[in-house]
């Protein structure tokens, strides 16, 4: 009888956690969840009908989450909030002021943010008012009177990002109870999306004039980070500063778009598109995994509700900053945006260091002893490195987020080994 390995070149491996990209049709076994696992022919990210709004609109404010959201006002500035449950929308208290094109933050459908928009005749507004999940409560006012804002965070905390018009790079701050003016942002925008739990992180992307600029809040200040892969205005984001979800808007004036992208933090990829294009739609605001994107213009307005489910128990892999120094059989430690990579073979055994930030790679200090087929285990401040060949080692090196210092040697000199730990103080080295 044929075996796996003969089938899919590979034996079957036991791994502490699942691996980080197994090719399809992969079998491992989880020595975590004591479970045999399998890698999917096919990812299961994707967009799914959910219950139509009541009241067909665009331009509205949302909040919460897929199972628990509230969509609140729309074109032509009206009153309407409606709560989703994860199935079907109900109509509950109106806002105090109607309007359209404002902004709404929130982590549940009990406690929103709804502020600025539009007003009937056409101005600006400042009008903030808060839900508690029974009624909205008009509470202290934006500085600034705009539109089509970016809308960060919840209820407690959240900011209000550019808008307009004119085009602002306007940036206000809510803590509870007063708007205060923070940093602008670097460029004006208007009609942009944004991402964000709260007043200290945020993402701010696309709009009016500069369509594919994406800038990140540190609670301080905004520094532009890498650009949307399809330029756009008019559209929503949801999710965090480091996972966050781009998806509908327009490309052009008349051209709308169904495009879905995922922020991981350094870059944006594109995914699974929404199954209806569409500009204006709103977003539940706080999940790049399970979003809800709801209501918009066709151009003719729609009550049309996506859920967005993702499955990135496999991750998809996409190309971030390349090594200074080109190599192999090295070492490495840390986190996606925060790593270590360090010895290797370039040709020649190398020492050399580099620390990965999410988008770039630095050099710095070498290992004492260059070597090659070593193992690494730990953080970007904090790292082992050891064993290896050059020839074959017992030779240990500790990692300070500085320097590399030499520290007790292994039992048994060795190369090509595995290893596991968190840190420079705790340690395992196997083969």
């Amino acid at each position: 009888m044929t075996e796996y390995k003969g089938i899919k070149g590979g034996a079957v491996q036991n791994f502490e956690e699942d691996p980080d990209n197994p090719y399809v049709g992969q079998v491992w076994y989880n020595e975590t969840t004591a479970n045999l696992r399998v890698r999917q022919t096919t990812l299961t990210s994707a967009w799914a009908s959910g219950g139509n709004l009541n009241t067909a609109r665009d331009r509205m404010g949302g909040a919460g989450t897929q199972t628990a959201a509230l969509g609140f006002g729309g074109t032509p500035a009206v009153a309407n909030t409606e709560s989703y449950n994860g199935s079907s929308w109900t109509e509950v208290n109106n806002l105090n002021t109607g309007r359209d094109s404002l902004g709404g933050v929130g982590a549940t459908n009990t406690a929103a943010l709804g502020f600025g928009g539009k007003l009937a005749p056409p101005a600006n507004s400042a009008l903030t008012e808060l839900w508690n999940g029974t009624n909205w409560t008009e509470v202290n006012d934006l500085n600034t009177a705009r539109r089509n804002m970016g809308p960060i965070g919840n209820s407690t905390s959240a900011l209000a990002a550019s808008g307009g018009p004119p085009a602002t790079a306007s940036n206000e701050s809510w803590n509870g109870t007063n708007w205060t003016e923070v940093a602008d942002l670097n460029t004006a925008r208007n009609q942009l999306a944004a991402a964000g739990a709260d007043n200290t992180s945020g993402l701010a992307f696309g709009g009016t004039d500069v369509p594919n600029v994406c800038e990140a809040w540190n609670g301080t200040a905004w520094a532009e980070v890498n650009n949307l892969n399809t330029q756009r205005d008019n559209f929503t984001g949801s999710g965090t500063q480091p996972a966050a979800i781009a998806m509908g808007g327009r490309t052009t004036p008349g051209a709308l778009t169904n495009v879905t992208e995922l922020w991981n933090g350094a870059i944006w990829t594109e995914t699974s598109d929404l199954n209806i294009a569409r500009q204006d739609l709103r977003s539940s605001s706080l999940s790049q995994t399970a979003a809800l994107a709801f209501g918009g213009d066709l151009p003719a307005v729609t009550a049309s509700t996506e859920e967005w489910n993702a499955d990135f128990a496999y991750g998809v892999w996409a190309t971030g900053g390349s090594l200074n120094t080109a190599r192999s059989t090295l070492a490495g430690a840390g986190t996606q945006t925060a790593a270590l990579a360090f010895g290797g073979n370039t040709g020649s055994v190398t020492g050399a260091t580099e620390l990965y930030n999410g988008t770039a790679w630095a050099e710095l200090n070498d290992l004492n002893t260059p070597k090659l087929q070593l193992a690494g285990k730990g953080t970007s401040t904090s790292a082992l490195g050891f064993g290896g060949n050059n020839p074959v080692t017992a030779t240990t090196e500790s990692w300070s987020g500085t320097s590399w210092t030499e520290v007790n040697d292994l039992n048994t000199a060795r190369s090509q080994l595995g290893g596991s730990g968190a840190s420079n103080t705790s340690a395992l080295a196997f083969n």
